[in-house]
């Protein structure tokens, strides 16, 4: 027999223990003596490793050695050293014992793998983080990449586990799992949609980290913070967070704001209704009324002058304001506000200005302001319009119009008592 081996069995024999008593004995000594020097390894391993990690990030201008050990990378790597003692002892230990050694040389090999997933996860991560750091990759959805390659990692340590415990070969267990393949798809199949989604999502540019977007099915209105395998995660502008599924983005309708942020303007699009009542046509009296207003003081000039000279050539018979040419107080209005959005300080003149009148309704007619503005910061951007049409709603008046709105109850007692 092997004198190391029993050193402790060969002592109790002469003792007066039983063959199997100090057999069981020897065994036991000398596991606890392996898992004292596994933990001294380890804890000595670990110290030693996390302070050089520590001690080299410190001096290199780098930041990915830092992210290493923030990440746990040489923490993990450390138990490396301690589980290749304890294999390499393990027969030593149970050399009386074959099923035990079998069993704990698997239990051993199973924490192997898993060790190593570790040591791939924390990797991953501090990639991850790293390339996060790099303009070209910030808006990138990086943790999709690396949820699949970790997915795939934690498939391939499951059934290298299960083939260690069953003393399968790989190859063949592989093999084996064909037959139940459906089962698979069935159970990854909102992983597999994912990760589909993702390759789409990236190559085809449609969201990226930052992004506004609008997304009514989900109730999501706001800047996307996480882009991952299963889901993304957009923060709403009242702070709430609301989750996507990430299929859904290739799948449903949303609206991608970042068309908007990178242009030179915010679309500013919105109408007046203006009461059908209150249109008429002008006088010369209220044209030379209206002539007071510098804005549109020269368009009246040259419009009265212009209309004057057609129904003098025309003969037109003035005495009735609806015959020939005339100007109405809408038409002015209208003039009004496209001079007035032109000359803004907050509107981009590069882009799109108009105002246009669009189809009657059962609210007026609406006289809407298609324009952009310069300042595309949400708060900034409602004050612009809010300035904008405080303007126009006051100067209503000066041209004999008003907006439409449905009566209050205030005025329907008025009415009735009168």
């Amino acid at each position: 027999m092997n004198t190391f081996q029993h050193v402790l069995y060969e002592y109790l024999m002469t003792i007066g223990f039983s063959e199997n008593l100090a057999k069981y004995s020897n065994m036991l000594v000398l596991f606890i003596a392996l898992l004292i020097i596994v933990f001294i390894v380890d804890f000595i391993t670990r110290k030693l490793l996390v302070k050089a990690f520590s001690k080299f990030a410190s001096l290199s201008k780098s930041n990915f050695d830092d992210l290493l050990v923030s990440n746990k990378v040489p923490r993990n790597v450390a138990h490396v050293i301690p589980l290749l003692i304890a294999l390499e002892l393990t027969p030593i230990v149970f050399y009386d014992f074959e099923i035990f050694e079998n069993f704990i040389k698997k239990g051993l090999q199973v924490f192997a793998i898993v060790l190593l997933l570790w040591i791939v996860r924390s990797t991953l991560n501090t990639l991850k983080d790293f390339l996060k750091t790099l303009p070209s990759l910030k808006d990138k959805p990086v943790d999709s990449y690396i949820q699949v390659f970790m997915i795939f990692a934690w498939i391939g340590g499951f059934m290298s586990a299960i083939a260690i415990i069953t003393d399968i070969p790989f190859l063949k267990f592989v093999t084996g799992l064909g037959a139940i393949s459906a089962v698979i798809i069935l159970v990854f199949k909102d992983t597999i949609l994912g990760f589909v989604a993702s390759i789409q999502v990236s190559i085809n540019d449609m969201v990226r980290i930052g992004d506004w977007i609008t997304f009514e099915k989900y109730g999501a209105d706001g800047d996307v913070i996480e882009i991952n395998l299963a889901t993304v995660k957009v923060q709403n502008f009242d702070k709430t967070i609301t989750t996507i599924p990430t299929y859904a983005l290739i799948s449903d309708s949303f609206k991608n704001w970042r068309g908007m942020t990178n242009s030179g303007g915010r679309r500013i699009k919105r109408a007046l209704n203006i009461k059908v009542g209150s249109i008429r046509h002008l006088s010369n009296e209220d044209v030379n009324n209206l002539k007071r207003i510098s804005l549109i003081a020269l368009y009246l000039e040259n419009q009265q002058e212009d209309i004057t000279a057609y129904n003098t050539s025309a003969q037109i018979d003035k005495t009735m304001l609806l015959n020939g040419r005339n100007l109405t107080n809408i038409g002015v209005f209208r003039k009004y506000m496209q001079t007035y959005i032109e000359n803004h300080s907050a509107i981009n003149k590069e882009m799109t200005i108009m105002v246009r009148q669009l189809a009657p309704t059962t609210q007026g007619i609406p006289l809407e302001i298609y324009a952009f503005s310069n300042d595309k910061r949400w708060i900034n951007y409602e004050y612009i319009v809010s300035d904008i049409f405080d303007h126009l709603i006051a100067a209503l008046p000066y041209f004999d119009l008003e907006v439409f709105e449905l009566p209050s109850d205030s005025s329907l007692r008025m009415q009735k008592c009168l």
